[in-house]
């Protein structure tokens, strides 16, 4: 049998990889996060599949599970929010699978932070402005973050932040960041993304705080902060397709360029 880790996406079911539905669908066991991920995702699991919940599971409890189903040699869908590679507490269950030699297969799923620059129509890496994304989290009542991985040093890039776990910290999101991006950086808070009950709040290091509280938003929720979210801004086009910046894909003047396999 085999464990399949599965990235159900961030909550609309369509946005389900193809692969994943696959192994969902042929799975005899389905243990899903269903805090996060949503029952219509997991409702294509055979008939007769052992489905269940593991919001009130602990780790013990769901090795269990994955004990008794190596026991019976049936497959395994351990479905996870977003992608499971970023804060999917997965590597605490492959140690344990590794302990016990139970094979397993990771099959990646649409990030949030993917989920929501979709959502507001925005690209985050734009050409001189911003060319990378830090996708990191708050210390409050998770697991403690490694000294150096602090707000104030990703700032300093000057990167597009995506920030997870962190929404009932925003006081101090504002403390940190102002001083590296100013108080009119814009903001950008998605709560349940891609769910029907979506709700996406704009503004700037310096009133996003308050617009927040006023939703009462206390958890599920993502904040982008950078200068590349600004709703309208002047920008270089991408050298990607540039006519005066050819490549070995793209003619110029007529003539085909050969790319030199020797360089």
């Amino acid at each position: 049998m085999t464990v399949y880790f599965i990235g159900a996406g961030p909550g609309d079911p369509d946005l389900i990889t193809v692969k994943a539905k696959a192994r969902i669908e042929a799975c005899p066991v389905c243990l899903f996060a269903g805090s996060l991920v949503p029952e219509a995702v997991v409702a294509c699991a055979p008939e007769g599949a052992i489905v269940k919940d593991t919001a009130v599971m602990t780790l013990d409890d769901t090795h269990a599970e994955i004990l008794a189903a190596h026991g019976r040699g049936e497959d395994v869908a351990r479905v996870h929010s977003g992608d499971p590679s970023l804060y999917g507490a997965i590597a605490e269950q492959i140690r344990r699978l590794r302990a016990d030699n139970i094979p397993f297969e990771i099959i990646p799923g649409v990030p949030a932070y993917a989920a929501m620059a979709a959502s507001i129509g925005q690209e985050l890496t734009i050409p001189e402005i911003a060319q990378s994304i830090v996708l990191t989290r708050m210390s409050m009542q998770s697991t403690g973050m490694p000294a150096g991985e602090t707000l104030e040093n990703f700032g300093r890039t000057g990167a597009t932040l995506a920030i997870h776990l962190a929404v009932r910290n925003m006081r101090e999101i504002e403390r940190q960041l102002i001083p590296h991006y100013g108080a009119d950086c814009p903001v950008v808070v998605g709560y349940r993304v891609s769910w029907p009950d979506e709700i996406i709040i704009r503004g700037t290091l310096s009133d996003i705080r308050k617009k927040v509280r006023k939703h009462k938003i206390t958890r599920t929720a993502l904040i982008l902060v950078g200068p590349a979210l600004a709703a309208s801004h002047e920008f270089v086009d991408s050298a990607l397709y540039d006519a005066s910046k050819p490549h070995v894909l793209r003619p110029v003047s007529g003539v085909d360029l050969v790319e030199d396999h020797n360089t």
